[in-house]
């Protein structure tokens, strides 16, 4: 197996209440030329965990850090106008925690687990990455409330 030390959570940045299948989030990033899903895993709005990637495959998801990571998404991640929203359901947080232990069972406890937007350059060199320097909000939620 690879080496990984993080594992980074994601959404897919579709409206509430929208499932999308895994079919077609992997359309959409072969049509972006990569080869498959860039995540792992997925998590649709019903709790139901889908396989991405084989975990001993780098993913395609967090640019600098694929290669020692893996890659977990929820479907959501934005309200009825398009903003970003914390839209798991009940179902998705039970499976985003499962997930998640799952994978620290596999490849060791100690692994550090953050959100897509916590990759962000500290851009004021405060030591923290402040919402004004997100590159984007996802996964639209403070991984500290997993």
């Amino acid at each position: 197996m690879r080496a990984i030390d993080l594992i980074v959570v994601h959404c897919t940045a579709t409206r509430e209440g929208v499932d999308v299948p895994v079919g077609i989030i992997r359309k959409w990033h072969k049509q972006r030329g990569l080869r498959d899903i860039g995540y792992h895993f997925i998590v649709g709005i019903d709790g139901v965990i889908h396989k991405g990637r084989d975990i001993d495959i780098p993913g395609a998801h967090a640019k600098g850090y694929n290669s020692n990571s893996v890659g977990v998404c929820y479907v959501g991640g934005l309200d009825s106008e398009g903003n970003p929203k914390d839209t798991r359901t009940t179902a998705q947080i039970h499976a985003l925690r499962g997930i998640i232990a799952a994978i620290k069972s596999l490849v060791g406890e100690d692994i550090k687990v953050v959100g897509h937007r916590d990759l962000s350059v500290d851009l004021n060199g405060d030591g923290a990455i402040s919402k004004n320097e997100w590159i984007k909000a996802c996964p639209c939620f403070e991984i500290s409330e997993l």
